[in-house]
């Protein structure tokens, strides 16, 4: 199958105003694959739908609908109705705050929490059920390097990136049964909107060395069939600043499985 018959018809894009996501929209246009825009700014996601179907020709809808709400993954199976989905992206979970722990409000922590975790969850749980009854599909969690360990300023954000880690390696090695393909895609720095945001609020310089979104919306996309895990800018078997490989990684899941089949009776 080529990638719109794997991947699509439609693909749902959480976080795709800008960014990241805006650059997986627009790669996704380009593979023949109708969009599911969703995001808070319904200006930005309009004008994106607008650039897409004028470039590309393919169907754009957008979900305007704030990820940290408790109800975000039933307005978006709303938005999306009946419309076969093949791929799913959780993109948006930046962290907006830059703060420790105790300098904010803890409901901006558990907003990080719904978003992260909570939206992310249902969502795979959501569109995961629909792929496997199709017997096809894939899911994408973009993350972040802070997954492999707390730090200062990160308390919250790294654990919420921890958990999508562990989620999408077991997603990977119980799905691939089924035919759907599950990636995290861990990322260093990347020249986002809201990286420049949150840098230009505390007075501090962009960074060298940043990745472009598009690279990353490239990247993500061929390595989706070899997840479940790519490590920015590192090869399958190397470290790096990781504290083991991807490969490593995918073997330690398929090593765990063949440990467990007594315990769960999995095949």
């Amino acid at each position: 199958m080529n990638f719109a018959e794997r991947y699509g018809p439609w693909a749902v894009i959480a976080g795709a105003s800008e960014g990241t996501g805006r650059a997986f929209a627009l790669k996704l246009a380009r593979h023949g694959v109708n969009c599911v825009l969703i995001a808070r700014r319904a200006g930005s996601l309009a004008a994106l739908a607008e650039e897409i179907h004028a470039a590309s020709g393919v169907e754009c809808i957008t979900c305007v609908v704030d990820l940290a709400a408790t109800d975000a993954c039933d307005r978006i199976a709303t938005a999306v109705g009946s419309r076969g989905v093949g791929l799913y992206i959780s993109n948006a979970g930046s962290d907006p705050n830059g703060a420790q722990f105790l300098e904010t409000q803890i409901s901006s922590w558990v907003e990080l929490v719904n978003r992260n975790v909570l939206t992310t969850m249902r969502c795979c749980y959501h569109f995961g059920g629909l792929m496997r009854e199709r017997g096809r599909g894939g899911i994408i969690l973009v993350g972040s390097g802070a997954c492999y360990g707390g730090a200062s300023n990160l308390a919250v954000y790294s654990a919420t990136k921890a958990f999508d880690l562990c989620l999408g390696e077991g997603l990977w090695a119980e799905f691939r049964q089924y035919g759907i393909d599950v990636l995290n895609l861990i990322l260093g720095r990347t020249d986002t909107p809201a990286l420049r945001e949150l840098l230009a609020r505390k007075g501090l310089p962009v960074p060298p060395g940043l990745a472009s979104p598009e690279n990353v919306a490239e990247v993500g996309l061929a390595r989706l069939p070899f997840g479940p895990v790519h490590n920015w800018n590192l090869q399958d078997d190397e470290a790096g600043y990781a504290p083991n490989s991807a490969a490593m990684r995918r073997d330690r899941i398929v090593a765990m499985e063949r440990m467990s089949r007594d315990v769960f009776g999995t095949k």
